[in-house]
């Protein structure tokens, strides 16, 4: 199923969808401040490449202070209009019964785009 719904995904929009976010962040690491930024970026469009069976994880190896406060920053600027944008998304999907996994993708997405920071991304290979 998770190769099957990540096929539809990339068909109907998930390769645009990454396509953006990775070209926004490379855009974003043109200037040293964007560098980590953009890294985020690249990290959410990578998980819209293949979100069926990939899931993401509070990252131990980045300092809490310094995650929480490039996570503030990271909402102020974009999160915030990057998670609307999912969840909008996400609720027109879920109104009919065979959009509904891909709305969940969409809410998932909306979650990782909220706060990535001190989060890192974890493809289950179960289903592959």
């Amino acid at each position: 199923m998770n190769i099957l719904g990540n096929l539809i995904w990339l068909i109907f929009g998930g390769f645009a969808t990454s396509m953006g976010y990775i070209a926004g962040g490379i855009v974003m690491m043109l200037t040293i401040i964007g560098i980590p930024f953009g890294y985020q970026m690249i990290k959410i469009g990578l998980l819209c490449l293949w979100p069926f069976g990939s899931t993401f994880e509070v990252n131990t190896e980045l300092p809490g202070c310094l995650a929480t406060i490039m996570n503030l920053v990271w909402l102020i600027i974009a999160g915030f209009w990057l998670a609307i944008t999912h969840f909008f998304f996400g609720i027109l999907l879920t109104i009919t019964i065979i959009g509904i996994p891909w709305g969940a993708q969409h809410f998932k997405l909306a979650g990782f785009a909220i706060s990535p920071f001190g989060r890192k991304v974890r493809i289950d290979n179960q289903g592959v």
